[in-house]
């Protein structure tokens, strides 16, 4: 980690050329595994400490390249092995590391602008594709766009560059639950959330049991006038009030801004000298003249162009949760999200992502991936991960992938984040990740996030992230005892993430 002299010597040295005089120099050497001489098995920690006066030597790269391998406790070599990089420095000392240890406890990939994070997570792609592997990429800006073998590209939104047999998708609003529709329309205030929240749960009965609507009224759950206990006994029913309290019951949305003012009336019927409690009064114009602005915000987000994949007339007939089921049963390798085309108004991009993600996750309980096991890519995960949207009254908390590394690897659903912002995402979730692939960080914030989330790099070991060169990565973890410093290869199907180019556009 350093070499240094003792204050006594510091000053015999020549300042000139530093040579002349005989001191006694002090290395500090960092101790972080064991290698058995016996069978080159690799353990984390020391067993015997060195006495004083061994001789110290420098590893060879080609034994350095064959730590991960070492690591493996399995007598007969694995089948299936990922070759991302090389021990910096050295061309022929390939590294070999197998899935189990890269997405096995889930993975984050981290570094800073032009790192090399893009490149290595296209790498870990390209190798996967080797072999019959499951893959789920979550491509937030459309640089993966590029892969052919064995992919599947589909897109939500209208994005500018999808290759040609790119398949344009909708996600369909059954994929929201209430949590989603109540931070997309930000009810403000002691009257819009309350009826936002009854005239959900008014469409969810009418779900159940179509026969209440009122056609007079389009199809609506009319409360005008009407006797409670002709809606109140069905409601109450032990099977339909489960339902109702289920946040993710499916409802008609088209028919949420009319439903908001059929609850705007008054709790009881009758003059108000002699109310009648069983059953509603007439219409209440002050609570509907609260709900005005969210009823234009409702209107604004179905029909604008970010939640069109969602809510529009002409949105794609190929529902992505559909052909997420159809790839999980294919041939194919590799299922690519496009998130490009859907703009970050209203938060239109963080829902969906974190929708899909819980639908993923659903599969995952019902054991879809026990027999398959699958990893979801997330790129530019600190927009997705650690967030909450909406008001106070309106807060929905994006979980869907932090549920994911939580509790996913026991069904086979594993995560692997990509992002240039650590600091952004959770230690929480950091913590869950068992291998971190780590590019330059220069950020003090980011490196101390690093540190804490992963027990195996203190600072001392720390110390170099911000002077890692591109496409350098220190691969650190439960799974490897060694941190290793290697030079990722460059995947031959590259990401679209290169800046412009001055020299090209600029020049007279």
């Amino acid at each position: 980690i350093e070499v240094r002299l003792p204050e006594r010597e510091r000053l015999a040295v020549d300042k000139e050329s530093g040579v002349g005089v005989d001191v006694d120099a002090v290395a500090s050497v960092q101790l972080l595994g064991t290698i058995s001489l016996e069978n080159l098995q690799v353990t984390s920690g020391v067993s015997t400490y060195p006495r004083l006066g061994d001789r110290v030597y420098s590893a060879p790269s080609s034994f350095l390249s064959s730590l991960p391998m070492l690591m493996e406790r399995d007598e007969k070599p694995p089948q299936v092995s990922l070759r991302i990089g090389k021990v910096s420095g050295v061309a022929s000392a390939d590294i070999l590391v197998t899935p189990e240890r890269i997405f096995g406890r889930h993975c984050a990939v981290l570094g800073s602008t032009g790192g090399g994070k893009s490149y290595t997570l296209a790498r870990l792609i390209e190798e996967c594709l080797r072999y019959k592997a499951k893959l789920i990429l979550i491509d937030a800006s459309g640089e993966y766009r590029d892969f052919k073998n064995h992919t599947l590209h589909t897109c939500l939104g209208t994005p500018s560059n999808e290759p040609l047999n790119s398949l344009p998708c909708s996600l369909p609003p059954s994929a929201f639950i209430e949590s989603d529709f109540i931070a997309l329309f930000e009810p403000s205030g002691k009257v819009q959330g309350p009826k936002l929240r009854a005239a959900i749960r008014s469409l969810k009965l009418l779900s159940i049991h179509p026969e209440l609507a009122t056609a007079e009224r389009g199809g609506l759950l009319v409360r005008a006038n009407r006797a409670k206990k002709e809606i109140l006994s069905i409601e109450r029913t032990k099977d339909v009030s489960r339902a109702l309290d289920d946040p993710a019951t499916p409802f008609d949305v088209s028919k949420l801004s009319a439903q908001i003012l059929e609850e705007c009336v008054f709790e009881t019927g009758g003059p108000s000298s002699n109310p009648d409690s069983k059953k509603w009064g007439q219409y209440d114009g002050n609570s509907a003249s609260y709900c005005m602005t969210l009823l234009t915000r409702i209107n604004c987000v179905r029909t604008s162009k970010s939640m069109e994949c969602v809510f529009g007339d002409s949105c794609s007939p190929f529902d992505i949760t559909l052909q997420i089921d159809d790839f999980l049963q294919s041939d194919q390798r590799l299922l690519r999200i496009s998130l490009e085309g859907i703009n970050f108004e209203f938060s239109a991009r963080e829902i969906i992502a974190n929708a899909l993600g819980r639908y993923l996750l659903q599969k995952a309980r019902t054991g879809s991936f026990r027999e398959s096991p699958t990893v979801i890519l997330v790129d530019e995960a600190h927009n997705f991960l650690g967030r909450s949207l909406g008001g106070e009254d309106s807060q929905l908390k994006l979980d869907a992938f932090e549920l994911i590394a939580k509790e996913g690897r026991k069904y086979g659903l594993n995560i692997c984040l990509a992002t240039q912002r650590p600091r952004d995402i959770t230690e929480g979730v950091l913590s869950q990740m068992g291998t971190l692939i780590v590019h330059r960080l220069t950020n003090d914030r980011d490196r101390e996030v690093v540190e804490r989330a992963c027990g195996e790099i203190d600072r001392s070991a720390a110390a170099f992230l911000p002077n890692l060169e591109p496409g350098e990565a220190a691969i650190v973890g439960v799974d490897f005892p060694i941190p290793l410093t290697i030079q990722i290869n460059k995947p031959s199907t590259p990401p679209v993430s290169k800046g412009a180019s001055y020299q090209v556009h600029w020049k007279s």
